[in-house]
């Protein structure tokens, strides 16, 4: 981020125990489907649709700190949002903090763009 850019807004989208260990579930906020992920120590937001098929990655198993897509099990990872086994490309992944048991997702701060966007995280294939 540059010095000249605009602080966070954060928006509260869940309560921390809705979400149960290791699970995801779907928030909605204005026109954004987000998958939220609790992973004990952190809680992960992406886009809730696999850049593959648009599979609901909410739906999705969870392995370390990434998501297998539902549908056709690519491998997500939900700190970048890169695809890292399965197929290629990448889906938006938001900044999220914990705040009072609530828990906080930064919108319009994405941590990596979907794929045909230079900024930020590029995707490193996996060895």
């Amino acid at each position: 981020m540059s010095a000249s850019a605009a602080p966070l807004v954060w928006h509260r989208v869940a309560d921390a125990g809705a979400i149960p260990l290791r699970e995801g579930r779907r928030v909605r906020f204005q026109d954004h489907d987000v998958a939220l992920f609790n992973l004990g120590d952190r809680f992960l937001a992406v886009d809730n649709r696999c850049s593959h098929r648009q599979g609901p990655l909410a739906d999705g198993i969870v392995a370390g700190a990434a998501v297998y897509c539902p549908l056709h099990t690519w491998k997500i990872s939900l700190e970048t949002g890169c695809v890292l086994a399965g197929g290629e490309g990448k889906i938006r992944a938001y900044p999220v903090r914990l705040e009072g048991g609530n828990v906080y997702v930064a919108f319009d701060a994405m941590i990596s763009p979907p794929n045909g966007s230079s900024e930020r995280t590029a995707c490193v294939p996996s060895m």
